[in-house]
């Protein structure tokens, strides 16, 4: 077993051991893919105040996130083709983070199902929403969280348009991969994986195939899904997914302080600013750059969390200061189940642990729910650098 110290360690395992096309459908963003780089390297912009002679004793990281409590204020984000990582993945990370005491949210373009899920864990994990004109569809699929007991409905805002990810056109990227001559020269040296695969029956979109209208089988499903993605999604259709929904439910994608306004006068139970991890609108802003502006615009109206960018402990601490009361990690883990499965995930998850519980103590706190702005440092004029 090798030693895992960072989640660099498992990203260079992933990288290793999955086949390109879905370790390049992890590691890649829009177009030039300024924002997906700006989202991590805007983190390390954020210094730390370190504080001495305090008493670093009795720590927790204990926290709530929406009303429900954490043993750490960090989700495992929603993540598409998840399964195709390693075999079975989204269960697979679902028990890593109930065993963790952490939140999971399923993605609608997961390779296990809602119900697969639910059958392979013991606690309420959360599911994301994306918004198809199929309206028959997208009740039954909102019906079907509720069935599964799903504790929060996560409504993703920013992919009424898919932004062009050059690498995923390149490798033709698909579940299950299509078996071109570079694809099969490329599994063959992916043994571990392939052997995971042979064992499984998931190997497409489990929330879709057998659910969709006219949706049996691979063939099918690309030009359907293709079509799907709701150009027409506003707040009015929010609002009537929210009363479909009848529970707590948390809007992603907001980037801008007046969307945010509007996301809390709507009655959202939190929002997460994100840019979807650089995926969608290339040259937008960074989350980290961008979370200030929305905290002070609505910081005490909802609960404000982040994502896109989180590759350590240290930056879920830096998110917190600056005003974020939960954070979601999506490749840190994406990384860990490509490196080991679900002991992957376990090992991200304690990555991230030791170096928040660290940190802290480092910056002179004992309990995560006192960090504040005062425990970083941020660059002159960093906050109003556009106009």
């Amino acid at each position: 077993m090798p030693v895992i110290t960072s989640i660099e360690d498992l990203k260079r395992m992933h990288r290793a051991r999955t086949p390109r096309m879905f370790y390049d459908y992890a590691e890649s963003g829009s177009y030039t893919e300024q924002t997906f780089r700006e989202n991590t390297t805007d983190f390390q912009q954020i210094r730390l105040r370190q504080k001495v002679a305090v008493d670093m004793s009795n720590r927790t990281l204990a926290s709530d996130m929406i009303g429900f409590p954490v043993s750490m204020p960090v989700a495992l984000a929603p993540v598409g083709f998840t399964g195709m990582q390693d075999a079975d993945g989204e269960i697979k990370a679902a028990r890593a983070a109930e065993a963790f005491g952490v939140p999971f949210c399923l993605s609608t373009m997961s390779i296990c199902s809602i119900e697969d899920v639910k059958e392979h864990t013991t606690k309420p994990f959360m599911f994301q929403l994306y918004v198809m004109r199929d309206q028959e569809f997208l009740a039954a699929i909102i019906e079907r969280a509720k069935k599964a007991n799903c504790s929060a409905l996560v409504l993703t805002l920013d992919l009424q348009i898919l932004g062009q990810r050059h690498k995923d056109l390149k490798n033709g990227l698909s579940a299950p991969p299509k078996l071109t001559i570079p694809t099969m020269l490329d599994l063959a040296t992916r043994w571990r994986w392939g052997s995971g695969m042979l064992r499984t029956k998931r190997r497409s979109f489990g929330n879709i195939v057998g659910h969709a209208k006219g949706v049996t089988d691979a063939g099918n499903l690309s030009s359907w899904t293709a079509e799907q993605f709701d150009p027409q999604l506003d707040w009015d259709k929010i609002a009537a997914i929210r009363d479909m929904w009848g529970g707590k439910l948390i809007l992603k994608g907001i980037l801008d302080a007046d969307d945010a306004r509007r996301a809390a006068d709507f009655g959202a139970d939190a929002i997460i600013v994100s840019n979807h991890g650089g995926r969608q609108l290339d040259g937008a802003l960074s989350s980290i750059r961008m979370l200030p502006e929305i905290v002070k615009a609505v910081g005490d109206r909802v609960e404000i969390h982040l994502d896109s960018g989180i590759r350590s402990g240290q930056d879920v601490l830096k998110a917190l200061a600056l005003g974020a009361h939960g954070t979601w990690i999506g490749r840190a883990w994406i990384y860990g189940l490509g490196a080991m499965g679900q002991a992957g995930v376990t090992a991200a998850l304690e990555v991230i642990r030791k170096e928040l519980d660290i940190t802290m103590a480092l910056c002179g706190e004992r309990d995560i729910k006192n960090v504040g702005r005062h425990n970083v440092l941020v660059p002159t004029r960093w906050e109003n650098e556009y106009t």
